[in-house]
């Protein structure tokens, strides 16, 4: 067995750690309790302060978007795919064509990114 010695010292370290568990809530079980409890309210508010501040960021935002671009394509493909419905189809194409042009899609929030347009590649002559 390779790592024998770190499986020895990690075995070692939490039966140490289970002794004082059990030392600390035979001695003082109230105050091990409070210091559990405050603990855990320590880890909430590192927890929520980190999570407050990294919602911000970018990334997550453009991760929202695409999962919202994501649910109105799946709706789309499911509204193309499905049952015709009986109004539409007794009204005719009359009434579809009216129904499409009062709907307005949302503005697409894409920038377009200007790249080196003007540069030539370099092409190796055969």
């Amino acid at each position: 067995m390779k790592n024998r010695t770190s499986v020895l010292i990690v075995g070692g370290l939490i039966i140490l750690a289970l002794i004082g568990i059990v030392g600390s809530i035979t001695a003082n079980p109230a105050g091990f309790i409070q210091k559990i409890a405050i603990m855990a309210l320590i880890g909430f508010a590192i927890f929520f302060v980190v999570r407050k501040f990294s919602n911000s960021s970018p990334q997550k935002k453009d991760q929202r978007a695409f999962l919202k671009a994501a649910k109105q394509s799946k709706k789309r493909l499911q509204n193309k795919s499905g049952e015709p419905n009986l109004k539409s189809s007794s009204l005719g194409p009359i009434a579809t064509l009216k129904k499409n042009k009062s709907k307005r899609k949302p503005p697409a929030h894409l920038t377009v990114i200007d790249g080196k347009k003007g540069k030539k590649k370099n092409r190796a002559s055969l």
